[in-house]
């Protein structure tokens, strides 16, 4: 009897082990540097990324995917698992059902592909630029890097590490031009005729909730007040011209070095 029950217990843990083993997946892309599969995965890409990331994957609402690093880690298998299994702290949606293994995989060779580790510059001075950051230019206020700073505005903590430096000095100068999902202007005006403006945290046809540059948090019905109304546009002023070319030069090298170097 103990000896049929052995026997059944290793039977079991043998298949245990054989199903793992099927359920898991290669570290490396098992389609890299296929043609057919780099243009399949372009195509996919369009249907279900661009509208994120771009239809070159140079970036949008979601972070730039053509310059080689991503915060998700670098290895085919970090890529792999971002798209599988999506990101509850990003809007990263899981695409595991609507693509299945090969299409994934087919998406990450496109990505690959697309992807060059341009030398760039970081213009300025990044000390200077830090000072800047938390002091003249406020940015800290709204902004949160690591453990330090506001959080109305996008984390910024791995910023220089998904966003190039064009993309990073055009935000500076005009903060409108690419609204972060979920960051559009929410301005309220109650009965006896308050303004109150902030970013948005929800918005339908019938409630508002936003968080003002205090961080105070409020919610309304628009049945409430005289009038509501949601704007594509940003909160954040324009550095054009309240900071010099010198002082932008600084602030935009501060923000590409970070999640790119690390502090000792």
């Amino acid at each position: 009897m103990l000896a049929s029950v052995i026997r059944l217990v290793l039977v079991l843990t043998g298949f245990a082990a054989c199903h793992a083993a099927a359920q898991q997946k290669p570290k490396e892309n098992p389609l890299a540097k296929d043609a057919q599969a780099i243009a399949a995965g372009q195509g996919i890409f369009r249907i279900y990324c661009a509208a994120c990331h771009g239809i070159q994957a140079r970036g949008g609402r979601g972070p730039d995917l053509s310059r080689g690093a991503w915060s998700v880690g670098e290895t085919d298998a970090d890529l792999f698992r971002i798209i599988d299994e999506g990101s509850p702290a990003t809007e990263m949606a899981s695409f595991s059902k609507s693509l299945g293994e090969e299409n994934i995989w087919r998406v990450i060779a496109f990505i690959r592909s697309a992807s060059k580790r341009e030398a760039e510059t970081e213009p300025g001075n990044p000390a200077k630029g830090e000072t800047i950051f938390w002091g003249k230019g406020a940015c800290g206020q709204c902004h949160r890097v690591e453990l330090r700073g506001g959080r109305m505005g996008p984390d910024l903590s791995m910023v220089g590490r998904t966003r190039s430096l064009k993309y990073l000095r055009e935000s500076m100068v005009n903060p409108s031009l690419d609204i972060a999902s979920g960051y559009a202007t929410i301005e309220v005006v109650t009965r006896d005729g308050k303004k109150i403006a902030g970013v948005q945290k929800g918005y339908d046809n019938y409630s508002a909730q936003l968080v003002d540059l205090r961080e105070n948090y409020y919610s309304f019905f628009k049945s409430d007040v005289k009038s509501m109304k949601r704007e594509m546009k940003s909160l954040m002023p324009s550095y054009e011209k309240s900071l010099s070319p010198g002082e932008l030069d600084d602030l935009v090298g501060y923000l590409y070095t970070l999640g790119r170097t690390k502090k000792p």
